[in-house]
């Protein structure tokens, strides 16, 4: 009998990328020593490669990280970085050049926690192709705190203004979760803790329905930048029903048209040093390899 396939398991929606997550630091020095020596991130060779800005490469992903005041994600970034214990001594190398500022790591059963020195958390956990997909590294999740009772006009937002398949999770219905690409989400979960005010933070993704989204961002007035013709800015998720601002967040809105849709990203494997070096291993393969096969 031929096998039956789940095929709707395949459908990705209208979101077919999460590409990065944009926070200003006040400082490239100090955003070098955690992003690239601690957690073992690559700075982009090609693009922003001044003082003013720098782009850092996690996968297929990256953060971009220009100058400015400090901007502080309400949430946290979730990252697959394979290499625990290496992952905790490179933190832990950086620490005294760190001192002073809000940097600190922490072991949980199945993530390792680092806080960057202006209070950006992220969460590092080891590959795990059931919960993230057949990837060693990268960005599989952006989660956001939101405010009580805003999870189910989040979940509705994405499917009905962007095209994004979005559910509501952990069973009373406190996280609402948005399908950005293959294995990534954004996350939005409900605490009664008091938020911080929106800084201008932003998260950026490729669609491939550009202009339909555009028009009922537009119709609602929630178009906040028109960046060119490949790209533009909302930054309110709204109440469906009556226009009540749920949560603020910039998203930069890329057509799949545009000229850096999966450009190319270099992943340096950041065991390799001048004392370890070994011809062929300057690369950190971010995708799963076939003796990791997942049997699908």
């Amino acid at each position: 009998m031929q096998q039956k396939f789940d095929r709707a398991a395949e459908d990705l929606g209208n979101s077919i990328h999460l590409e990065h997550v944009n926070v200003q630091v006040p400082d490239q020095r100090l955003a070098t020593l955690f992003y690239v020596a601690g957690l073992g991130l690559t700075r982009d060779p090609y693009l922003m490669v001044s003082d003013t800005n720098m782009w850092i490469n996690v996968g297929r992903s990256q953060f971009h990280l220009p100058s400015g005041a400090p901007q502080v994600l309400r949430g946290h970034t979730g990252l697959v970085i394979s290499g625990r214990e290496a992952l905790l001594a490179r933190l832990a190398a950086v620490a005294p050049k760190l001192a002073g500022t809000a940097f600190a790591f922490s072991e949980h059963n199945d993530y390792v926690e680092a806080t960057c020195p202006w209070g950006n958390r992220v969460r590092c956990h080891e590959p795990d192709a059931a919960r993230f997909g057949r990837i060693t590294l990268g960005i599989p999740y952006v989660e956001f705190d939101v405010p009580v009772g805003t999870a189910k006009g989040i979940a509705a937002f994405y499917p009905e203004i962007m095209g994004i398949p979005a559910e509501l999770k952990n069973g009373d219905g406190s996280v609402a979760r948005a399908k950005m690409g293959k294995d990534q989400y954004l996350q939005f979960r409900e605490t009664d803790r008091a938020l911080p005010d929106y800084d201008g933070h932003h998260v950026q993704m490729y669609i491939t329905n550009f202009s339909g989204p555009y028009r009922r961002l537009l119709d609602r007035g929630l178009v906040s930048q028109e960046d060119n013709p490949y790209q533009y800015r909302f930054r309110d998720i709204v109440d469906l029903a009556d226009g009540r601002p749920l949560f603020t967040v910039e998203h930069e809105v890329r057509s799949a048209t545009h000229p850096m849709y999966l450009r190319p990203l270099v992943n340096r494997n950041p065991a390799s040093t001048n004392q370890t070096y070994a011809h062929g291993h300057d690369q950190w393969e971010f995708a799963m390899g076939p003796d990791q096969y997942d049997g699908r």
